[in-house]
């Protein structure tokens, strides 16, 4: 049998274009001798829909088009991911499935087992777990069709009661297929090769997965799609972070195909598919971004025009007086060197102005962190107001340490409509300039080797405020993203005072996280709706 794997880029709720790309998808697989092919989770209408579920009319489109689709499967069969009501009038009123379309109609639906409800899944809040099984025999093959988590849930660690793998593996099938939507994060397709592998191993099957790409919102999909044979090796792999359509004949010879992925270069491309689709499914084209010739607001410019082109992103320098000569000419030469527009407005005046205005109540207070964050919220400002002139959206550049321990101003430099660095590290920051800048100097040294400084008072550096980077980070690696406690971090071979400082510094600063701009996801626990901490929590601080 040739199976296509029909790897696509879905927009949440966008039923025509999401229909359209299938049935040409169906068109195609076709034309090129496919007996079957395969689209993933919840195509017709995007993942995750979230709350639209509750809507009777999204969940009518979703049947009205999922009928429609079925009339392209006259001469080819088709696997489509689709909510379907649950009618048996007990649980919850819907079913995440995998929906089987043949000779114009809608032939089988298998519904969802497994449904996580662990960091950015919520899948029980609106559906009913599935508790029957049957196969497909289609083309002499047998077929067993799981969705996302129906086929993760292998190894000794279990989440789960009920294994689907297990319970269609009793009833003997050729061919596991699993259509899912797993979002990217560093290091994830190696995981789900290992998930693959050890499940292909254990049932002695071939398993089809195929994956989403593009980005809504926070979340990314990188798709690389695969197959995996009987013997667990990796024979097939679909394009990563692209739209591809690939057939795979299971009568085919074993050949590796697993890919040799760069991390870094996978982290860049996840960032750029993130900037493009929220850019395109918000119908936005241009972007601002606040340059202070630092290397955060430097690296999201790069990473802004790669994912828009360079010729829509503006450029905004306000110099205060605590800006360095330095700062302005290292702006202006990245501007030149990436092509992008830029400006400046010096915002000495603007300083004065509040100073005078507050003098009334602050007479006789020493200055501190007060007018500093009013340099801040006067940046963002104007920042806004040429966002709202030009109806570009402004673009965060704050990282993920400064946003771990709050190093930012409410209002002010943590403004913006979209976090691109947010769920990156600073010292990632610079391995990630530097590996912009290995073929061409997009980024200038300068950038890369001075201190960093936010420029709010004279000789202000970062260090003032918080442990060096290559020391923080890693502390704030273990406590976010290995959810390790205090006393373990310690164990580790951390300083109890520097662990208890740091810890201390993220927990009193969720309230800032909670009001700032949707985060780019490229690790497995990026701040946002995969970490839900509460804001007066008491927990170690």
């Amino acid at each position: 049998m040739k199976i296509a794997l029909a790897q696509l880029n879905y927009h949440i709720g966008n039923f025509s274009e999401n229909v359209s790309k299938i049935k040409s998808n169906i068109r195609k697989a076709e034309e090129e001798g496919a007996d079957l092919v395969v689209f993933s989770e919840l195509a017709i209408c995007g993942y995750p829909p979230r709350d639209f579920l509750e809507f009777s009319e999204f969940l009518d489109l979703c049947e009205q088009h999922l009928i429609d689709i079925a009339k392209e499967c006259k001469n080819i069969a088709a696997i489509v991911g689709c909510p379907t009501r649950n009618t048996s009038g007990k649980g919850k009123k819907l079913y995440n499935s995998a929906c089987f379309l043949r000779e114009g109609k809608v032939e089988f639906i298998q519904r969802k087992t497994l449904l996580p409800t662990y960091d950015i899944f919520d899948e029980y809040r609106y559906f009913e777990s599935n508790n029957e099984y049957q196969l497909i025999e289609y083309k002499g093959k047998k077929l067993a069709l799981t969705i996302c988590e129906d086929i993760w849930d292998i190894g000794e660690d279990k989440l789960y009661e009920k294994s689907p793998t297990d319970e269609f593996a009793a009833l003997d099938p050729d061919i596991f297929i699993n259509i899912s939507a797993s979002p990217f994060s560093k290091g994830h397709y190696n995981e789900r090769c290992e998930m693959l592998s050890a499940n292909a191993i254990k049932y002695n099957k071939p398993f089809i997965y195929v994956n989403h790409i593009g980005a809504q919102t926070e979340l990314i999909f990188d798709g690389k799609s695969m197959v995996c044979d009987a013997d667990g090796v990796i024979v097939k792999t679909l394009k990563s972070f692209e739209e591809d359509l690939s057939i795979y004949d299971t009568n085919s010879k074993s050949v590796s195909a697993k890919l040799v992925v760069d991390d870094m270069q996978d982290v860049l491309n996840g960032l750029v598919t993130g900037i493009r689709d929220y850019f395109k499914k918000s119908d936005f084209k241009k972007a601002v971004v606040g340059l202070s010739g630092g290397i955060d607001s430097a690296l999201t410019v790069a990473i802004a025009a790669r994912a828009l082109g360079p010729e829509n992103i503006t450029a905004l320098m306000m110099p205060s007086p605590y800006s360095s000569d330095h700062s302005i000419d290292d702006s202006v030469e990245l501007c030149k060197r990436i092509g992008c527009e830029n400006k400046e407005i010096k915002i000495h005046d603007l300083i004065d102005g509040f100073d005078i205005a507050l003098d009334p109540i602050f007479k006789g207070l020493p200055k501190d962190l007060a007018e500093e964050n009013i340099q801040a919220r006067i940046r963002s400002i104007l920042l806004m107001a040429l966002s709202n002139k030009f109806g570009g959206i402004l673009l965060n550049t704050s990282n993920k340490s400064e946003k771990a321990v709050g190093y930012g101003t409410l209002y002010g430099d943590l403004s913006g409509g979209l976090s691109v660095l947010g769920d990156v590290y600073k010292t990632e920051v610079y391995r990630m300039a530097e590996f912009i800048n290995r073929e061409e100097e997009v980024i200038p040294v300068h950038i890369l080797v001075k201190e960093p400084s936010a420029e709010l008072r004279f000789d202000q550096k970062d260090s003032d405020s918080l442990p060096d980077y290559e020391e923080l980070d890693p502390v704030l690696f273990q406590y976010i993203e290995e959810n390790k406690s205090a006393p373990e971090i310690i164990k580790m071979g951390f300083d109890e005072n520097l662990v208890r400082s740091i810890l201390s510094l993220v927990n009193r600063n969720e309230y800032k996280r909670f009001q700032t701009a949707p985060i780019l996801r490229v690790s497995k626990k990026a701040f946002g709706m995969g970490r839900r901490m509460p804001i007066v929590g008491k927990y170690l601080s």
